[in-house]
């Protein structure tokens, strides 16, 4: 099983050159991937409801997890949205899943991006890193013939690193192709 593969990677790779790196006085410091939440909005929903139904079942396919419809707050009556109105979709993965996702986005996914030179690395300041998908379709689990509206999706990385330059170090391992800016 692969998920077994990239756990034993970063256990066995990833945190001493971690380690070595930021100068841990105990292996428990080494930063760790907590959870990997996978979120679409989906504003257009408040005029067609199928379109939930539809980010859910690609959201699912592209995880292997049931995804959940995310609901609306409040009541904004220029958008003609009530409160509990479905508004969106999301995931979180964690664990094995959480590994599985991150070696098909990293190996397959991502380099299916028509002219991709690389992900921006803009953490949030408490190294946590969100990236943003335009297409759904770079996933191979989707049928592009089955498709009938192009939707992004923000996928959230976090980390229990305490500073942007830790996840960074981390993800970076992990594969993930950032642009080659000097931090």
């Amino acid at each position: 099983m692969n998920t077994a593969q990239l756990k034993k990677e970063y256990a066995e790779r990833i945190v001493p050159v971690l380690f070595k790196e930021f100068g841990y006085k105990s292996i428990m410091e080494v930063p760790v991937l907590e959870k990997i939440v996978i979120n679409q909005g989906l504003g257009q929903a408040v005029a067609d409801k199928k379109i939930i139904e539809v980010a859910i079942n690609e959201l699912t396919a592209i995880t292997g997890q049931k995804a959940v419809a995310t609901l609306s707050r409040k009541d904004i009556s220029n958008f003609k949205l009530r409160k509990k109105m479905p508004i969106g979709v999301r995931v979180t993965l964690r664990r094995e899943r959480m590994y599985e996702f991150l070696e098909r986005l990293v190996k397959v996914a991502l380099p299916r991006i028509r002219d991709f030179k690389g992900i921006e690395s803009k953490f949030d300041g408490m190294g946590n890193y969100t990236l943003g998908i335009q297409e759904q379709i770079i996933f191979p689990e989707i049928n592009i013939d089955a498709i009938s509206k192009l939707m992004g999706m923000n996928i959230t990385f976090v980390t229990s690193a305490k500073t942007d330059e830790e996840g960074y170090a981390l993800l970076k391992e992990f594969g993930l192709p950032f642009k080659n800016i000097k931090r």
